[in-house]
């Protein structure tokens, strides 16, 4: 499969796509239940809510993925870790051969998969979830250049009410200055400057199957949960394969996976 020129102007201009029912609903379904069996024994490594609320921006430069220690007894888990070694299922998705092409188009060069970053499974839990502020992703990544692109998997229905995905469009490109973002990181909702391009948010009710991608530079957040059900969704990100990893940051902590684009002519 291949983008259309269409689609290709449309992420260039605003930064993300949104792949309709892309992924079969019975690969959804298996990723779903071995994720489920994880998030329940609480396998490891895992992101809490506890740890997301009150790391702070240094903490996140510190802490890699995998090597955070869990000492509560009864937490909430935000995201499993490190997914592409978790299971064959997971490994498959993130190397699907499908979705190569696309990748392809969309970084201009043959993609590879970025496992320091992402390479996770996405949770929100009913009623005990927190938000996720307005962010880019790129402001936490340590690479020559910002040619990276996300995949979000939706293995069920994602929406207001459970936490979809909201973006500002074209955000990518634009240019910031770093008092538009607070001590964390995270762009500033209390900030009159910000306030008109908060307003053009946007976001896609998905359903279970859709895929988007999403620049590293886009802003980007999420709702809590507030229905009874866990929102349970798959994130990679890919990076052009010529796009190096800054020595000596967590960006090169883990092996990377260079994918070969697939032709479909």
């Amino acid at each position: 499969m291949r983008l259309t020129e269409e689609q290709l102007v449309q992420f260039d201009k605003d930064g993300f796509l949104l792949l309709s029912n892309f992924a079969d609903h019975e690969l959804c379904d298996t990723i779903k239940d071995i994720a489920k069996a994880h998030l329940k024994h609480k396998v490891p490594p895992i992101e809490t809510e506890t740890e997301y609320v009150g790391k702070s921006k240094e903490e996140r430069e510190r802490i890699s993925d995998g090597k955070s220690e869990q000492r509560e007894e009864r937490i909430t888990v935000r995201r499993l870790r490190q997914v592409y070694h978790r299971d064959i299922v997971f490994r498959q998705w993130m190397e699907s051969e499908k979705i190569r092409p696309i990748l392809g188009q969309i970084l201009g060069e043959d993609p590879t998969i970025t496992i320091a970053h992402h390479n996770s499974i996405m949770t929100k839990m009913p009623h005990t979830s927190t938000e996720t502020s307005w962010h880019q992703d790129f402001r936490y990544w340590h690479f020559e250049n910002d040619n990276l692109v996300s995949i979000w998997l939706a293995l069920d229905e994602e929406n207001s009410d459970n936490g979809v995905l909201e973006f500002i469009p074209g955000s990518h490109k634009m240019a910031f200055e770093a008092s538009q973002f607070d001590e964390k990181e995270y762009f500033s909702v209390n900030i009159p400057q910000n306030h008109s391009l908060l307003g053009t948010k946007v976001s896609n009710a998905l359903k279970k199957g859709d895929v988007v991608l999403f620049h590293c530079k886009l802003l980007h957040r999420a709702n809590k949960n507030s229905t009874d059900e866990p929102k349970i969704s798959f994130v990679y990100t890919v990076k052009g394969c010529s796009n190096k990893a800054l020595e000596g940051t967590r960006s090169t902590e883990y092996n990377e996976i260079p994918l070969h684009t697939i032709s479909t002519q």
